[in-house]
């Protein structure tokens, strides 16, 4: 087999194999050594082998085909299964797979992910949310380990400050997953797997800098303490302090940000591998982006515009296997302070989640069963009106405090040997809503040993926090009106997955992967920005939304060395509005796009100990928020794409790995006047009519007011960077 890896365990060092699937490893200290052998699409072997003074030794590898389909996962059935025996359709991306487009957080990694998208929300400040299917951020649900550990008020954060180094794998599940772990887990989730720390390599590194003076630095450690205790440490730093400004709006193109990040990760090894396990992480942050002029002593005035956010965020994860069989509770927690100023308007704001979920596993006969019960407890308070009582006419601060408890079951049974059905149901209480149901259906048909199908179908809630998650309620560039008491959003989701392996000659292998998807919302509250441009307007669904869509997910590993992951997402997302004629409009939301497309191609340049990456992402049109009719931007996006080259070089040895490469090789920017009025943040010279309504005048022809919520890529144009990399097994 030409192109495998074989690596000696205790030093890294290693070799490729020929063409003819022969290798040599040469100088090589006398002693015992473990001898590892691996391919894409196959098992990997090892071998004890003894070294000896002055004498050849021969070995031979016979490795077995196996597919990355044998993953295993824990996302869609919170049980650990193989991915080819899953009945829920679950994406995997390995640590390996995110480095091909080195980035500084995880929110920017996922745009290599099919159906998967980081919108940011504010040319600004870059904060942002993931998108999943053309659903918005909300909708999807952030879990490091399986917990739901990260809130609509921090998504962007959560997935900052985790080294990839830390990450032993993502795992991705598109479509409702309410039924297992309720509010939040709508249009998906992404669960963050860390590393077992003994699994860990003792010692990483890796620091990177860009031309546009990013600097981002990871650490990495693992260390046993005594014979049972293993501890796994992370540190994570980026600094930008560099104010550009290519498009000549007098703002910064990109947010300044000093963020450091801690994670540390504790396994007791206990009798019977029973678990037990605990992680904390600390985040702190200062970003700001604003008017080139901008110093902190502006923060919060009328003079000059800026938008600075101040951020400490803690999080606690923990899981202890009880003393009976299959019983596991695990216990979550994090509390996140944020000071904001977006120009004079401030928002400051304090919210904490506990969580704890007591789970039963159990096996009998061909059933699989799985109970539950959780509770989430919810603080939240802020400055706004959302946490205002009235008392006699006078306004009065009142912390939100909810309690979300819920139960679950579920039974994934084997019919016969090629055809699996899973049923599961929730019921959660919201003390405003009462009782809310969630069913869940999946069945998997195991063709072959090559093909699967799997149908899913289901339902999902979501409780709304408008001010943890429009960016754009907070900037003060638009007042906010909520016509009525909101209800829980809820969805009815069904979708059909079909996976295909085909082997080729020799070591050549591929996988295609294929969903389709509808999702109907009964109730969704979606921001109208349309009705007046200078307002955000919420109220319930009064008919219905719908998104639905295909993809194709397509990877090739060929025997030269060659791998390739494309994927491609056709989606139509809609929502119908009723007139007051008695008629019905069919509107497309805001920021949602109907394509998108990714890619990863990697190639080795074996005796140059050279690697290639080149990555990439293609979005189609996406309908973005207009302040008028006079308004000149566009109503629609262009399509357009980002494209990043990487290439790295492994040292002898295989330690140390140095690499380089530039991002955005297309150069794609959106236009300069992007932000609306970028002259005049504080509309001093704006004028109003008796309606409210902005007058056009001979200095404001357009009748505009200052406006950063017309986004939707990224200001950053080409850049280059370059990386050097440590690793101790």
């Amino acid at each position: 087999m030409p192109m495998a890896n074989v690596v000696l365990v205790e030093t890294q060092g290693g070799t490729t194999t020929s063409e003819e699937g022969s290798f040599e490893i040469r100088e090589v200290p006398v002693g015992e050594y473990s001898l590892k052998a691996s391919f894409v699409g196959y098992r990997s072997e090892t071998k004890k082998v003894v070294v000896k003074e002055n004498t050849a030794t021969t070995v031979n590898f016979e490795l077995v085909r196996s597919g990355n389909l044998e993953e295993v996962v824990v996302s869609g059935t919170m049980s650990e299964v193989s991915r080819l025996e899953s009945p829920v359709p679950v994406e995997v991306y390995s640590a390996k797979f995110l480095e091909k487009n080195p980035t500084p957080s995880l929110f920017d990694a996922l745009q290599q992910i099919n159906g998967v998208r980081p919108q940011l929300n504010c040319s600004v400040c870059n904060t942002g949310d993931i998108h999943i299917n053309g659903l918005e951020g909300p909708y999807t649900m952030i879990m490091i380990d399986g917990m739901p550990i990260v809130s609509g008020l921090s998504t962007v954060y959560g997935l900052s400050g985790i080294p990839t180094d830390m990450i032993e794998r993502i795992e991705v599940v598109k479509g409702p997953a309410s039924s297992l772990y309720g509010s939040e887990a709508v249009g998906g989730l992404v669960n963050v797997i860390t590393k077992d720390a003994d699994c860990a390599p003792r010692v990483s590194a890796d620091v990177n800098f860009t031309s546009w003076q990013e600097l981002t630095a990871n650490v990495g450690l693992s260390n046993k303490i005594g014979s049972k205790l293993s501890v796994l440490t992370g540190l994570s730093a980026f600094h930008y302090n560099n104010p550009i400004d290519q498009n000549n709006d007098n703002f910064t193109d990109m947010a300044l940000q000093e963020r450091l990040s801690v994670f540390q990760k504790w396994n007791y090894q206990r009798p019977e591998d029973r678990e037990l396990s605990v992680a904390f992480r600390y985040l702190n942050e200062d970003r700001w982006g604003g008017e080139m002029q901008w110093t902190p002593e502006f923060r919060g005035g009328d003079q000059v515009y800026g938008e600075s956010i101040l951020t400490n965020r803690w999080e606690l994860i923990g899981k202890y296997d009880l003393p009976f069989e299959g019983l596991r509770f695990s216990v979550s927690a994090n509390s996140h302070e944020q000071e904001a100023y977006y120009g004079n308007s401030v928002y400051l704001a304090d919210q904490r989640i506990a969580f704890g979920q007591l789970t039963w596993n159990h096996e009998w006969k061909s059933h699989r069963f799985l109970a539950g019960a959780a509770s989430r407890f919810t603080y939240y308070d802020d400055n706004t009106a959302a946490t205002e009582l009235m008392e006699n006419e006078v306004a009065v601060n009142s912390p939100s405090r909810v309690w979300l408890p819920g139960v679950f079951v579920q039974d994934e049974m084997d019919l016969n040997e090629n055809h699996k059905l899973l049923l599961g149901m929730r019921v959660d209480y919201h003390e405003d809503h009462e009782e809310i149901i969630t069913p869940r259906f999946a069945y998997k048909w195991k063709l072959n040993e090559k093909n699967a199908l799997r149908l899913n179908a289901g339902t999902g809630f979501r409780v709304v926090n408008l001010f943890t998650e429009e960016h754009a309620a907070l900037t003060g560039a638009r007042e906010v009106e909520i016509k009525e008491e909101l209800q829980p959003e809820q969805s009815y989701n069904v979708n059909m997955n079909y996976v295909s392996r085909i082997f080729g000659s020799g070591p050549n292998y591929f996988e295609l992967d294929a969903s389709a998807w509808y999702t109907h919302f009964t109730n969704q509250i979606l921001p109208d920005y349309d009705t007046d441009p200078q307002k955000i307007i919420y109220s319930n669904l009064d008919s219905y939304s719908v998104s639905r869509g295909v993809s194709l997910n397509f990877q090739a590993v060929m025997g030269n060395g060659l791998t390739a992951r494309v994927g491609a997402t056709a989606m139509d997302v809609f929502y119908m509005e009723n007139k007051e004629d008695g008629s019905s409009e069919r509107i497309r939301p805001i920021l949602t796009e109907n394509w998108t497309g990714v890619w990863s191609i990697s190639y080795p340049i074996v005796k140059w100990n050279l690697d290639i990456d080149y990555t990439g992402n293609l979005y189609g049109p996406m309908r973005l928020p207009l302040l008028g009719d006079l308004d000149p931007r566009a109503e629609f996006s262009p399509w357009w794409s980002i494209q990043n080259i990487k290439l790295s070089w492994h040292a002898p040895g295989g330690n140390w790995k140095l690499y380089g490469g530039a991002k955005n090789i297309l150069n794609f920017t959106p236009p300069s006047n992007s932000i609306a009025r970028s002259h005049d943040p504080f509309d001093n010279n704006v004028q109003y009519g008796e309606n409210g309504n902005v007058v056009a005048t001979a200095e404001n022809p357009n009748a505009l007011t200052f406006d950063p919520t017309y986004v939707y890529a990224p200001n950053q144009g080409i850049r280059f960077f370059i990386g050097l990399s440590y690793r101790l097994e």
